[in-house]
């Protein structure tokens, strides 16, 4: 968290925007492996995957109901076909959570960002706030010093009007 405040501080003195620094971070280094989890993820959530995979399956049965009379490739139970698909299930699960922990993870920094610039923001507020209260104190002063005169000049009017009137009545 001290780290979190201190680049925020250092923002703030160095006058530049955050945003600058989270829109051009350091390259991440991204494995060949964890690039392959994100494909294959992305793949797999796929309506392509889901029609490619729907049609695949619907092939393998109507080629063993049709020509598993004659063949024994994979007759009846489809044992086969389970097997593939529990297998294909068994290594799908881990890459799909792979990913989802990478993104967890961009989600995480995307989340220390935002606590940044709204950190930053509410710091530079309370700075406004200041500077408008010390502006607001400063034009107080001067509109009492220039009522005072005011007060001055009108009671000098008024004095030099009431001499007037008692020479004119004199």
């Amino acid at each position: 968290m001290k780290k979190l405040h201190q680049l925020v501080d250092d923002a703030i003195k160095e006058e530049k925007l955050i945003i600058n620094k989270l829109q051009h971070p350091p390259e991440e280094l991204i494995l060949k492996g964890q690039k392959l989890s994100d494909k294959v993820a992305q793949f797999g959530g796929s309506w392509k995957f889901i029609i490619l995979f729907g049609f695949i399956l619907a092939v393998w049965i109507l080629y063993n109901v049709l020509v598993g009379e004659t063949s024994e490739f994979d007759p009846y139970p489809f044992i086969l076909m389970n097997l593939i698909l529990s297998c294909l299930a068994a290594l799908q699960a881990p890459i799909i959570m792979m990913s989802q922990n990478r993104q967890e993870d961009k989600d995480r920094k995307r989340a220390e960002d935002d606590y940044l610039i709204n950190l930053k923001s509410e710091i530079e507020i309370r700075n406004l706030h200041q500077k408008i209260n010390l502006l607001m104190e400063e034009q107080i002063d001067k509109l009492m010093k220039t009522q005072e005169m005011q007060i001055k000049l009108l009671q000098q009017l008024l004095k030099k009007d009431h001499q007037e009137q008692l020479k004119e009545i004199t």
